[in-house]
């Protein structure tokens, strides 16, 4: 199946596009958001073919992952509009943009999101994330606190960036990701690759999720793959994502701020609870479970096309 999609998300899409189709992403000059062709700092498959948009022809099926996308589709088809993201604004009244329309299926990666977005007559569905497993494995020989997001200080309070300081005062807090550089008072590491962030999120003792609102981040479940213990506010579907006994979760600051504490005093309580979060993430976040649940939904939209 040939299938067009933006690189819009880069995780996500890595594991996407380990599927068994060819997958056609639009590239431009400038590698700007409706450009960026294959990733640099992720590892795809020689499938993910990099051409300019008006090139890319002989399309089975769309992934649409913004509502300006629709108009660059071409007619008849069939296409699959991916939601990311929690709703903004009037929640829990947001409609989605894509709401009562008759001719896409809206694929929520949380079942939060398809609880929380009101789309209207439109049908949807839930995939929930899968993820490549990472190579590297939790060691946490470093007394440090890791955290991995994007534009926490533009996001500020969403990405709960004005709970750092909290962490910070248990233990030295490494940040990466991407427009981490201007943080003050923790070590940032901005936008390394996927491998090299991985080996150093495994070396410190614990992941912290601090996210407020968001939907679920794929670096949480890379973190609890890797065996990492983890600590996450109880919110949107991080509840659902870390079992009691796979992590601690608490919509209390002050309790996280104590597990952190207890987890840099106790290294073997740290390993005890990695390895469980290991065994869930595993089992729920796989790869294989993950694209054969996108090769149904593949299928049935490009049949119902015909």
């Amino acid at each position: 199946m040939n299938i067009l999609l933006w690189h819009v998300h880069g995780s996500w899409t890595t594991s996407f596009v380990q599927g068994k189709h060819r997958y056609l992403v639009p590239v431009n000059t400038e590698r700007d958001a409706w450009g960026r062709g294959r990733a640099q700092t992720f590892d795809w498959p020689d499938t993910v073919e990099e051409l300019p948009l008006q090139e890319i022809k002989d399309i089975d099926l769309a992934i649409a992952q913004r509502p300006e996308e629709l108009d660059l589709i071409p007619p008849h088809v069939p296409v699959i509009y991916v939601e990311h993201n929690t709703p903004k604004g009037d929640v829990p009244n947001s409609r989605h943009p894509l709401a009562d329309r008759d001719d896409v299926i809206i694929a929520h990666v949380t079942h939060f999101n398809e609880l929380f977005w009101d789309c209207g007559a439109t049908r949807t569905t839930v995939i929930e994330h899968g993820i490549v497993e990472p190579k590297a494995r939790w060691t946490g020989e470093l007394e440090r606190l890791a955290i991995v997001t994007n534009e926490p200080v533009r996001r500020g309070r969403v990405t709960g960036t004005d709970l750092f300081p909290r962490f910070a005062a248990v233990a030295p807090l490494d940040v990466l990701g991407m427009g981490v550089a201007d943080l003050e008072n923790v070590t940032a590491f901005d936008d390394p690759p996927q491998h090299e962030m991985h080996t150093e999120v495994a070396k410190r003792r614990a992941y912290l999720h601090l996210c407020r609102w968001t939907s679920l981040g794929l670096s949480l479940i890379e973190a609890m793959q890797m065996g990492m213990p983890v600590l996450a506010l109880a919110t949107t579907e991080a509840v659902a994502a870390i079992p009691p006994d796979a992590g601690v979760l608490s919509t209390r600051v002050g309790t996280l701020v104590d597990a952190a504490q207890w987890l840099i005093d106790e290294p073997d309580a740290a390993a005890r609870l990695g390895e469980r979060a290991r065994q869930v993430a595993l089992a729920r976040y796989g790869l294989d479970r993950f694209l054969a649940d996108w090769d149904r939904l593949l299928e049935e939209e490009t049949c119902a096309s015909r």
